[in-house]
């Protein structure tokens, strides 16, 4: 037979049989508090997953806008290198004409050439930045949509969430502070226990009754010679296959009264 020993040396000395009603008791407590949280689902996961996606997609934002102020400023340069070029170009035609001998023709004629190949390369590159500017415009048009439709979307979420925690919060108040008066009844060791199986259980069940003769936990079946010593209330005795608490029903029933 498992027992749950207790140190009641900081809490005072009650019997078994208020250990175990003060421990149903809070197990209803704070069953009506998982209900709470079961009621609002996985709309504060929904919330905060849509406050990351918010933020990623203002990070992408702001780096698309410095990437295509950047395109900007690259095509502006190579329009101003086109247009540095072409005046070399207008200045070395008309030396040109002024030339004595073939020598100087020649080195005109291949600064003429190079400026050439220079604007040729420019206009590629305005091609390519062009290129690559639309693409980030596309990009961040897109993304500014996206943006726009999770920020209603978590409008809606956060208005569905603060409703339900509206509604809700007087009674999780209420509940929360009952939980803190069953447990200052119950000593430390046996609320430890209480909270560690309670953590470990399906449900958050840890203490729970016994019913057809078996575990309301786990459903196992209890030896008759158990059941007796849970329904006397003379040692607190836990499931030996699932390790939660176990009460009789006329316990629980006296503890609804």
């Amino acid at each position: 037979m498992a027992t749950v020993t207790t140190n009641t040396s900081e809490v005072k000395e009650i019997s078994v049989e208020e250990r175990l009603k003060a421990l149903y008791r809070l197990q209803k407590v704070v069953s009506e508090i998982d209900k709470i949280k079961t009621l609002r689902g996985e709309l504060p996961l929904e919330v905060q997953d849509l406050e990351d996606e918010i933020i990623g997609l203002q990070t992408r934002i702001e780096k698309y806008n410095s990437d295509i102020a950047e395109l900007g400023k690259a095509l502006a340069q190579k329009k101003i290198e086109i247009e540095e070029a072409n005046a070399k170009i207008a200045r070395s035609t008309e030396q040109q004409n002024n030339v004595r001998n073939n020598r100087e023709y020649d080195s005109l004629s291949k600064e003429i050439e190079f400026q050439n190949l220079s604007i040729e390369l420019c206009e590629k590159r305005i091609r390519e930045f062009t290129a690559d500017q639309k693409a980030k415009n596309e990009e961040l048009a897109d993304a500014t949509e996206r943006l726009k439709e999770r920020q209603i979307d978590l409008e809606q979420k956060k208005g569905e969430l603060d409703e339900i925690i509206a509604d809700t919060r007087q009674q999780e108040e209420a509940l929360r502070e009952e939980g803190k008066k069953i447990e200052q009844i119950i000593d430390p060791r046996l609320l430890t226990a209480f909270k560690r199986i309670r953590k470990n259980a399906r449900n958050g069940l840890a203490v729970v009754m016994v019913e057809r003769d078996a575990c309301g936990g786990c459903f196992n079946k209890i030896p008759p010679q158990r059941q007796l010593d849970i329904r006397s209330r003379k040692k607190i005795i836990v499931c030996e296959y699932c390790g939660r608490i176990l009460v009789d029903k006329d316990l629980t029933e006296e503890t609804n009264d």
